[in-house]
């Protein structure tokens, strides 16, 4: 009976791991280019500031974005592929 069930809820958790993997590698990315752009104003790569529109576009916003989706992806639960396993985890 219990090899059963792990059997059965393997592909769910997979998924699961998956997504939440997926979001915290978002999230990394999104960081990195904060911080990127947070050294870029500081000078580590050179005299030469990015121009406006780079600053607007590009630095924290563009950072801020991609950390807000990774959160969102990796809270996000997969919806199970059938009835039979959406009962199993109480949403149907």
């Amino acid at each position: 009976m219990k090899s059963n069930l792990l059997r059965d809820e393997t592909p769910f958790w997979r998924r699961r791991r998956t997504r939440v993997r997926l979001g915290q590698v978002v999230m990394l990315i999104g960081a990195a280019v904060a911080a990127v752009h947070w050294l870029a104003h500081l000078g580590a790569f050179g005299d030469e500031q990015p121009p406006g529109w780079v600053d607007l576009v590009a630095g924290y916003p563009a950072g801020a974005v991609l950390v807000v989706i990774g959160a969102v992806i990796a809270s996000s639960a997969p919806k199970p592929k059938s009835a039979s396993e959406g009962a199993k985890e109480g949403r149907g």
